[in-house]
């Protein structure tokens, strides 16, 4: 049987704004984050992240889920979009470390995700057939996302 592997691609450092509490219900938060921009820095893409989208999430029982859809712009021009649905998950004092602006170590919580692009630009279509997943983090005020194209 083949084992998967995993080939760093690039990093994603998105800029957010100022998130809004939506509501739900007593045993869940829905919470919406608008993304206000970013880089996108690697060794098989760079770019920016452009100004539009957001993040919803929603917290139960403790695990956050997480739902964000924004656009980048690659180096040459091309437009792609990004859906990246992931989990967030840490102890109540690692949260309001990370909450207060603190850079946490990535080890101390987990924060994954499995981005799917969208572009039929023939220079980027790799985005559009393959398999990706996010590790991330929070970094000076920074949602940073490293993704690894699944091998």
């Amino acid at each position: 049987m083949m084992n998967p592997t995993l080939e760093f691609a690039f990093e994603i450092r998105v800029d957010v704004g100022e998130g809004h509490h939506v509501g739900r219900g007593p045993d869940e938060k829905l919470h919406f984050t608008p993304i206000t921009g970013g880089t996108v820095d690697g060794p098989l893409l760079q770019g920016r992240v452009l100004a539009g989208g957001g993040d919803w999430s929603v917290e139960r029982s403790g695990t956050t889920e997480l739902e964000a859809r924004y656009l980048l712009e690659a180096a040459d021009g091309t437009v792609i979009d990004i859906l990246n649905r992931g989990y967030y998950r840490a102890s109540d004092d690692v949260t309001r470390r990370v909450e207060s602006g603190e850079n946490v170590d990535e080890t101390e919580y987990y924060f994954r995700t499995a981005p799917v692009f969208q572009t039929d630009a023939p220079a980027h279509r790799w985005l559009a057939e393959n398999q990706f997943i996010g590790l991330a983090r929070d970094e000076d005020g920074q949602i940073c996302i490293r993704i690894f194209v699944l091998r």
